[in-house]
């Protein structure tokens, strides 16, 4: 057995170990891991290569950090209270176009800052009222976030799934906008009219907006949406590099754009909102820090180049078998970085870019399965439901959907490539 295979078999099992068996959180597993396959390779210790790979994703730490607090800031305000009732008010003699717009918005704090979390924790929590008052039955409420909480990680503009496999591959973080916008918004469309047909009836309005956050618009006016307007335009202004526009990084614009929220809504305490909101991103925030040290020990034991050397002799079907691996991984961020990045150098030849989105999803998928089904337990608290994988068999089909739409991106992705550029 060659001593590469055996070192990564180490990191692998170590991880494994300690997430499953010990219940350790997935970012200290992946340090653990990361010490592990270091010592295994003869490494000893090397702090250097730790911090180093540790720092590794500093800027998507920084954009889900701020982006959080914008977020959350948001929330405080009466902003996206006030979006969601409007949005049930206006649409709800369209039952159809009502839910598509509503997992739309609950993807919405998912496309700007890379966390399946933050959607349920904010615009899920936010629509989940208005969904149970209109007759959904309360696993399929909660399997409907879930599910537009995964979308939303994958969508555009901001995708953590994808920066991390970039991260390993050396690939920058550009030209994704269409390949995501591709892997997310039509299952997403699909998944959401699904739930519709199946599980919404007729309902009353008079009886669903008594259950929604009171509106606050007439109270504040335009100047409500005034930092949310000024984010979303700066983003994708900066994105496509108008000319004499300064350049101030996404962490930077979401913190302007939070800071603007402080006379925009409701009055709120800036500091204990922001405290909340990097609370809540912690856990994801230490598991980026442990998959830059992952990363970085790969390369430095050879494994990396090991993995992308012998990925190229694997045959056909093995490769598709292993990315249907990916969600079973349990967590989006973990299977990214440990299978996500060799899978790229396995299906090489193909349009890296719309490969690389397609492994998003399925990475992203991961979030929803057990043991920690992290997404379906945050939906449980919303439902009060005591048994989170009583959602998880309402998800089945979507889930299987969103499948089957990531291996047919694969399968065509030079097709697809040819298309989108």
């Amino acid at each position: 057995m060659d001593f590469e295979l055996v070192i990564l078999i180490v990191m692998l099992g170590v991880f494994a170990l300690s997430v499953f068996t010990f219940k350790i959180p997935a970012g200290m597993a992946l340090m653990l891991a990361s010490v592990a396959g270091a010592l295994a390779g003869g490494e000893g210790i090397p702090v250097r290569h730790l911090v180093e790979g540790g720092f590794g994703f500093l800027e998507a730490i920084l954009i889900i950090a701020t982006a959080m607090i914008f977020m959350k800031v948001m929330e405080a305000t009466g902003a996206l209270g006030t979006i969601s009732y409007a949005m049930i008010k206006s649409l709800y003699r369209y039952p159809t176009i009502l839910i598509i717009v509503i997992t739309i918005f609950v993807m919405f704090p998912g496309m700007l800052t890379g966390l399946s979390s933050a959607c349920i924790l904010t615009t899920g929590a936010l629509v989940i009222p208005g969904l149970l008052a209109m007759g959904m039955p309360r696993l399929a409420a909660g399997s409907l976030i879930a599910m537009a909480a995964v979308f939303g990680e994958v969508a555009p503009p901001i995708s953590i799934p994808v920066m991390i496999i970039g991260g390993g591959v050396d690939m920058p973080y550009i030209g994704f906008a269409k390949p995501l916008f591709l892997a997310s918004f039509p299952i997403a469309v699909l998944t959401a009219v699904f739930y519709r047909f199946k599980y919404l009836g007729k309902f009353k309005i008079e009886e669903v907006l008594p259950k929604l956050q009171a509106p606050v618009y007439r109270k504040h006016g335009i100047k409500l949406f005034i930092p949310l307007i000024f984010v979303i335009a700066y983003l994708i202004l900066e994105q496509n590099a108008v000319p004499y526009l300064p350049h101030l990084g996404v962490p930077l614009v979401f913190i302007i754009g939070a800071v603007m929220g402080l006379g925009s809504g409701e009055k709120f305490n800036f500091i204990h909102v922001s405290r909340n909101a990097v609370r809540n991103a912690m856990p994801v925030m230490a598991i980026l820090v442990g998959v830059g040290m992952f990363l970085q020990i790969l390369t430095l034991t050879g494994v990396r180049g090991y993995l992308a050397v012998n990925a190229l002799a694997l045959p056909v079907g093995f490769k598709y078998v292993a990315a249907l691996i990916m969600p079973l991984f349990g967590s989006a961020y973990g299977s990214a970085s440990v299978i996500g990045v060799p899978l790229v150098y396995v299906f090489i030849g193909k349009n890296v870019i719309v490969l690389t989105s397609a492994l998003a999803l399925l990475a992203s998928l991961g979030d929803l399965m057990p043991p920690p089904s992290l997404l379906f337990a945050y939906s449980a608290q919303m439902i009060d439901e005591k048994n989170h994988f009583n959602i998880l068999k309402k998800s089945l089909l979507p889930i299987a959907a969103s499948v089957l739409v990531a291996l047919a991106i694969i399968v065509f992705a030079n097709d697809l490539g040819r298309l989108l550029f």
